[in-house]
């Protein structure tokens, strides 16, 4: 069973593995920004954390996770938007970059 700093790490390896389509780049470049600027990715680890419950086989339940933390983090840019707020995570909000 894998540890918390070692989900963190398979979740941040995996986001940045993540090949985007070049177009179109309206959609896919905020999609990139919003998820480098990073988190505490918990949504995601949880899933991971809930599959080793009833299985070792991490691997299946990955995409999952992914699927999860790339919903919540279009959750938060919506958020963002509605507030009009300036920053996320002490960075530009997409809307504002």
């Amino acid at each position: 069973m894998q540890n918390l700093e070692q989900l963190q790490l398979l979740i941040e390896q995996e986001l940045a593995e993540i090949n985007y389509p070049n177009s179109p780049k309206q959609l896919y470049r905020p999609i990139e920004y919003v998820l480098a600027l990073g988190g505490k990715r918990m949504r995601p680890i949880l899933v991971l954390m809930a599959h080793q419950l009833f299985d070792k086989d991490i691997d299946i339940a990955i995409s999952p996770a992914l699927a999860i933390e790339v919903f919540h983090n279009f959750t938060l840019l919506h958020d963002d938007i509605m507030d009009k707020a300036a920053l996320r995570r002490r960075q530009q909000t997409v809307h504002e970059k």
